[in-house]
């Protein structure tokens, strides 16, 4: 039976904090930190309320309102500075590395992700290894932490729960509807949250050790 590992990308595999900040610098200067934190925010809300939106919408929307909060004044094309650099944000050093050697250990690989697929098409292009499902947010209508990008991939994938494997850096968006839906996880926690086991198979700093560690699970269940 087909091993499959899925990925959220945009903090996973994409250094989304780095690609959001340098795009906040340009149009908020020395104010990009606070202007992301205040972001960030707003953004579960506006998806939660909007689910048929574009995430480039959701973009806008979500900067829109925290620049307000913040007392800043933006136009619409700043507005639409993270849809328009969202594919030019760099990937972490251990993302090639690590998605060839799980590709070359025979896994299948997905990526859902809240994103249009048209932009997550173009930050694949950055990918030495390819990728064989991938489901958006702008195909479903719907965002995670809604459980519609389980659902779909299970679907289309025609996968068992057993033999399929969940990885993503945020806990709220991935681990715990993963958890609900009733497949494994691994929290890779780069951004050093105070998150402990139950929900998660593993959680990692990286995705250095990945490929032994999601081997080691699989092979438990075997």
């Amino acid at each position: 039976m087909e091993k499959w590992l899925t990925f959220d990308c945009y903090g996973t595999l994409i250094d989304w904090r780095s690609g959001m900040t340098d795009a906040l610098a340009s149009v908020a200067g020395p104010e990009a930190e606070a202007l992301l934190e205040e972001y960030h925010r707003h953004e579960p809300g506006v998806q939660i309320r909007n689910p048929d939106w574009s995430y480039r919408a959701v973009l806008a929307e979500s900067l829109s309102r925290a620049a307000d909060a913040r007392g800043m004044n933006l136009s619409t094309d700043q507005l639409d500075v993270l849809g328009r650099t969202l594919p030019t944000w760099r990937l972490f050093p251990d993302t090639n590395r690590t998605l060839t050697a799980l590709r070359d250990a025979g896994f299948k690989l997905g990526i859902l992700s809240n994103v249009d697929k048209p932009l997550l098409l173009q930050t694949i292009e950055g990918f030495d290894t390819g990728i064989d499902c991938v489901i958006t947010s702008s195909e479903i209508g719907s965002y995670k932490p809604a459980l519609k990008h389980f659902s779909t991939f299970e679907e289309t994938a025609g996968v068992d729960k057993t033999s399929w494997i969940h990885v993503a850096c945020s806990w709220f968006h991935d681990v715990e509807p993963a958890n609900e839906f009733g497949i494994r996880s691994v929290y890779i926690n780069r951004e050093r949250t105070n998150h402990t086991g139950g929900k998660a198979s593993a959680i990692l700093p990286d995705l250095v050790e990945l490929p032994a560690v999601v081997a080691e699970i699989f092979q438990s269940v075997d």
